[in-house]
């Protein structure tokens, strides 16, 4: 999740619109994303920006799309939080809704190193 778009948009004053298909996650979850603790998020989109089996670049790495299943707001729960990196429902759903969007989805994921590959 953890949370963040999935179309990286760099720049609004003056410098233009710039999308680069990726995953975004919060400074303070990263590392646990590289180290493989953390393999899911959940974000709240208009639409959905991440295929099953896509590579999306993430700093050195990339993260690999694993499953992605609409789910309701009921289906997210402390246990669901906790997985996803964040301290408790709220503090997830807090960070989820950044955007404008209203379809929740569960992305399960993996981190691939620089240079790995997967099978």
């Amino acid at each position: 999740m953890v949370v963040l778009g999935a179309a990286a948009q760099a720049g609004r004053a003056g410098v233009g619109w710039a999308r680069v298909s990726e995953m975004q996650f919060a400074m303070r979850l990263r590392e646990h994303v590289r180290r493989g603790r953390i393999r899911c998020t959940v974000r709240v989109w208009t639409h959905l920006h991440v295929k099953v089996g896509g590579r999306y670049p993430m700093e050195e790495g990339h993260v690999v799309v694993d499953s992605v299943e609409a789910i309701s707001e009921q289906d997210v729960t402390h246990d669901l939080a906790r997985e996803s990196g964040f301290d408790d429902v709220d503090d997830l759903m807090r960070q989820a809704r950044h955007g404008r969007g209203e379809q929740l989805y569960l992305i399960r994921f993996h981190y691939l190193p620089p240079g790995g590959w997967d099978t």
